[in-house]
């Protein structure tokens, strides 16, 4: 039974190339889920990686509590290009340079340092093998290696609030991510599932990056795998702990803050369209 609504806005914004769909729904009492996030990813003026949902806070000291879905109705923990997008909604109009945002990977601080840029500390990397989560104790998360890939050097496994496998290869092998980013993402150690980053070194304070993101496939940007490619790229000596991470859809400012060890990450945000959604339209769709 189709259920009326008040119209929920939304942003489809991108963050370098990483296609974002922000929802506020802080005054509506609809609940997205994962069908529903299915059925706005198949119209194809709202398709995203991403869908940020912005949810009323549950502490009083940060502006919203935000529910992050891939466009195969998973959820995630953690989107840094994403959480830069609901950044830009929840400041616009507004003098504060800074916000505090709820996401399931803790509370993540942003700042806007532009118009259209915006730095967001992603907090500390995890490395311990039930953190990531890994199906069993490895002797080292550091170098893990593959199983049916015997082209590919060991990765680097870690989370960044989300599970991450990061390789470092040539330019060659990072052409293949498409041929085995599937496999990787299902591979039988992670249960929920990874994201791959294929990172190729170019100069201690400059890494390429191409990523095949949990739950929505190769993309032009992924935040949180930049994330777990400086980390990774420090601790193994390739580069120090401040680099330019460059991704198909543009460039981020990485840095991986010495004491407190969280990763910070800056770069651009971009609005292509808005407007008002009635959920009810979508909601419909699931129960056909």
């Amino acid at each position: 039974m189709r259920t009326q609504t008040s119209p929920a806005p939304y942003l489809r914004m991108n963050g370098i190339g990483n296609a974002i769909l922000v929802l506020d729904q802080r005054r509506l009492p609809a609940k997205v889920d994962a069908a529903m996030a299915r059925a706005l990813h198949a119209r194809p003026s709202l398709a995203f990686d991403q869908l940020m949902v912005i949810e009323p806070p549950h502490h009083a000291e940060t502006a919203a509590f935000v529910e992050i879905f891939n466009n195969d109705g998973s959820r995630s923990a953690a989107c840094g290009n994403g959480t830069r997008c609901v950044a830009f909604a929840l400041l616009r109009g507004q003098e504060a340079t800074g916000i505090s945002v709820e996401t399931e990977a803790g509370v993540l601080e942003c700042w806007r340092e532009g118009v259209q840029r915006f730095r967001v500390d992603m907090g500390a990397p995890r490395f311990a093998w039930q953190d990531i989560p890994l199906r069993q104790p490895v002797p080292d998360t550091g170098s893990l290696r593959f199983e049916g890939f015997p082209e590919l050097p060991a990765a680097a496994v870690l989370s960044m609030g989300n599970p991450h496998a990061v390789f470092f290869v040539d330019a060659a092998l990072q052409a293949r991510l498409p041929e085995w980013g599937a496999a990787l993402e299902h591979y039988p150690m992670f249960p929920e599932r990874a994201n791959i980053s294929f990172a190729v070194v170019e100069a201690p304070d400059r890494i390429r990056l191409r990523v095949w993101e949990r739950g929505a496939g190769l993309t032009l940007a992924c935040g949180s795998a930049a994330c777990a490619t400086i980390v990774a790229a420090a601790r193994a000596g390739h580069s120090g702990r401040a680099a330019s991470v460059h991704l198909p859809g543009g460039v981020l400012d990485m840095a991986w803050r010495a004491g407190d060890d969280h990763v910070l990450m800056a770069g651009a945000v971009e609005l292509e369209h808005e407007g008002t959604l009635d959920l009810a339209d979508f909601a419909a769709k699931t129960d056909a």
